[in-house]
């Protein structure tokens, strides 16, 4: 993620009350928090795609205030909350964390994982709702760091990936600029079709699989998840 920007996902969480953890990480629907309800589709998602066990060390990339991460990490050994905003880790690390197992560090993420602490202790990761803002170069990066530098890795799970044969239908009547749908720093960032990230995936040395969240979800209509593994 290039970091000069992407102000506006550091400067927003100021705008927020300290504890509207969902509304500081735009978890929203026209501007409105999600409901529990969308929250643990989300949490039971993550942990059938990445078969989270008890003993499981969890790698959380681009966690935001830590919200989701708390959730996941309550199911497994522990685990590290990775994210470029100060605001953000600051509130992960005020609300969430419980050392030595669950803590929270300030680092661009694709620079973390090319010098990782400790990577033989991580075996599933997540990025959610955050790859589609990372470069195409830096997002083919990270996915082969994910692969070369943690290897004890089982599953790899990126949600909420906008999906490109989607866009027409997701804007509609609505104007949009051609080309937008590459910008990462566009409200929504890089959509990808389906086959596009699967062979991304490839090309990291991955095996992908996709998963559709039920219809009840609220971006159900336009979004996927990727699940990799070895």
């Amino acid at each position: 993620m290039n970091k000069d920007n992407f102000s506006f996902y550091k400067e927003h969480p100021k705008t927020c009350s300290p504890d509207d953890f969902w509304s500081q990480v735009k978890r929203t629907v026209n501007g409105i928090p999600v409901s529990q309800y969308q929250i643990d589709l989300i949490v039971n998602a993550v942990m059938a795609g990445l078969e989270l066990e008890q003993e499981d060390f969890f790698l959380d990339l681009c966690c935001g205030n830590g919200a989701l991460s708390n959730l996941l990490f309550k199911h497994c050994k522990g685990g590290l909350g990775v994210d470029f905003s100060e605001q953000l880790i600051s509130t992960a690390n005020k609300y969430f964390a419980v050392p030595p197992d669950q803590n929270y560090i300030l680092r661009d993420v694709v620079e973390f994982c090319e010098h990782p602490t400790t990577p033989h202790k991580f075996s599933k990761i997540l990025c959610y709702g955050s790859f589609s803002y990372i470069e195409h170069e830096r997002a083919e990066a990270l996915l082969c760091l994910l692969k070369n530098n943690f290897p004890n890795i089982k599953r790899v799970f990126i949600g909420n990936c906008p999906d490109k044969d989607l866009l027409a239908e997701f804007y509609r009547d609505r104007p949009f600029a051609p080309g937008l749908e590459d910008e990462p720093d566009s409200p929504i960032g890089i959509w990808r079709t389906q086959e596009e990230f699967i062979s991304l995936a490839k090309r990291c040395g991955w095996l992908a699989k996709i998963h559709k969240m039920p219809g009840e979800y609220y971006a159900a209509h336009y979004r996927y998840d990727i699940i990799l593994s070895k």
